[in-house]
């Protein structure tokens, strides 16, 4: 579907290089110990000095690539400003050093800020039980539900700290970055309130997580809320999006290429999720656990890392099609939660 959509650059740019991509703002791009091996970060000119959005995993890496960048873009000015879409790992990874580095405050939404300073407190032990139960609950065996609550415990590794004090923005706040102004955009879903930045000026968005050209974000249910429905919020949040942008939008996305099309990519989102919808009803003819259901969703070998993510991606469908009425929960003997169609 990426055919339908525009692409005004073919190729990001090389790891300690930046490009400028609109009107004030450089494009730059670092790794990621994943499947998903990158992640866009932004630099964008702000009258005497600069404001980053995104930060970027934490690793040794990242911030010798950050380092050269100083060195070869700032032109002398320093960083004012670090502002953060979300509280995943490859977003807000780096914004203790950053803050430290350049003594400059984060600006970020609250609900994303206390959920990163959550994440690497003390609390890690609770998670990691919390997770495992979780995971069984699910349908994943002893083992696996072993590995999911590893995976979801090691927040730290990609974030080794967060700044204590914070800027709050929200939904509409305006941010004057080097003369023009940013307005804020509430997503939810793949994050409790990321925040995604538009200039009407430019006719610029960045995007955070929240709008991919290339594959769907994440929407899952995540261990601290077991009985949530991130799917009704994030569909919510696809129209809103939808009714505030002009469709020549240029969209600056977390992953893969900058691109123009913001509607009729909202539009494939939206029936992408139906289509995963209508294939959750018809699985469940006869009961499936979120486990069951990944072989029906994800055609394809999941390590550990995608399974974690593929859980919690198809509960997000299971409950939102249980909250339309149109399956049912029942949980066994066995601990295990599974859904069935109702009865006509």
């Amino acid at each position: 579907m990426a055919e339908m959509l525009e692409f005004p650059v073919a190729a990001p740019p090389a790891p300690g290089e930046a490009n400028l991509i609109a009107p004030g703002v450089l494009w730059l791009r670092m790794p990621l110990p994943f499947a998903l091996n990158h992640i866009n970060l932004w630099l964008l000119e702000d009258g005497p000095g600069w404001t980053i959005v995104d930060c970027g995993f934490a690793g040794a890496e990242t911030t010798g690539l950050w380092e050269q960048l100083f060195a070869g873009y700032l032109g002398g000015r320093p960083v004012r400003r670090i502002i953060v879409t979300h509280y995943h790992p490859d977003h807000i990874g780096l914004a203790g050093w950053l803050a430290e580095r350049w003594q400059a405050p984060l600006w970020i939404t609250e609900k994303e800020w206390l959920h990163a300073r959550m994440m690497t407190g003390d609390g890690a032990a609770d998670y990691a039980q919390a997770a495992r139960a979780f995971a069984r609950r699910a349908g994943l065996d002893e083992e696996a539900s072993d590995v999911f609550a590893v995976r979801h415990a090691g927040y730290r590794r990609g974030v080794p700290s967060v700044p204590p004090t914070y800027h709050r923005i929200g939904e509409g706040s305006e941010i004057d970055i080097g003369g023009r102004k940013w307005r804020v955009i509430i997503g939810e879903g793949h994050a409790p309130e990321l925040a995604a930045l538009y200039c009407a000026e430019t006719g610029v968005l960045i995007a955070g997580d929240q709008i991919l050209p290339k594959i769907s974000p994440n929407i899952s249910v995540p261990p601290h809320e077991p009985e949530g429905d991130p799917l009704a919020r994030y569909l919510r949040s696809l129209g809103k999006f939808r009714d505030a942008l002009p469709p020549d939008t240029l969209v600056l996305p977390s992953h893969n290429l900058p691109f123009r099309g913001v509607h009729t990519r909202i539009d494939q989102l939206a029936a992408h999720h139906e289509a995963r919808c209508a294939e959750t009803i018809a699985a469940c003819e006869r009961p499936h656990s979120a486990a069951d259901l990944l072989p029906v969703m994800f055609r394809r070998q999941l390590d550990r890392h995608q399974t974690a993510f593929a859980l919690g991606e198809a509960l997000a469908h299971l409950h939102y099609v249980a909250n339309q009425g149109e399956i049912e929960c029942m949980t066994g003997p066995d601990g295990v939660a599974r859904f069935l169609k109702k009865a006509a």
